[in-house]
């Protein structure tokens, strides 16, 4: 982990992804060559070989942190950002319950991150009025420990005095 961050997470493909797309991948690539040994055929096999490869990577790639920087903490999933002040509560989505929480009745403009190979996660609600998006679904091996990770600093907003509402 990096200084200041309290989580840190890679989606990575596990070792029987990797095989399946290795094999697969050879098997496309020998059947697309069955013919002579022109260059166009040659060459096709490699592209079949090793786009399957690269593309597995890629989704391999995708990182999920919590950081904290400047006394505010943040959870880092890729690209997208999102500040602790902003939610309103999180959940651990055990299998079953992920699986529901990414069906049919999940809301249009709810920002998710998934990946077929994990099966677990966090919905994290936002309170955010100036925000159209009504919550995060984020996929996990571990949304318990991702969960401590950004807990204290919702706790922490929770404890103190919001002032009079009205």
């Amino acid at each position: 982990m990096r200084s200041g961050e309290r989580y840190a997470e890679r989606m990575t493909l596990p070792l029987a992804g990797w095989l399946a797309v290795i094999v697969i991948a050879v098997i496309a690539a020998a059947l697309s060559n069955l013919g002579d040994m022109r260059w166009w055929r040659v060459t096709a096999s490699l592209v079949i070989l090793v786009a399957p490869v690269v593309g597995a990577w890629w989704l391999s790639r995708l990182r999920v942190s919590v950081v904290e920087a400047d006394g505010e903490v943040w959870l880092h999933v890729d690209d997208a950002m999102l500040p602790m002040s902003a939610v309103a509560e999180i959940e651990v989505l055990e299998p079953v319950a992920y699986s529901d929480a990414l069906g049919v009745a999940l809301h249009p403009l709810t920002f998710v991150v998934q990946r077929p190979w994990i099966n677990r996660g966090l919905r994290i609600v936002l309170d955010d009025p100036e925000d159209p998006t009504p919550s995060w679904v984020i996929a996990s091996r571990r949304p318990e420990r991702l969960r401590d990770a950004l807990a204290p600093a919702l706790e922490g907003r929770s404890a103190s005095p919001s002032g009079p509402r009205g």
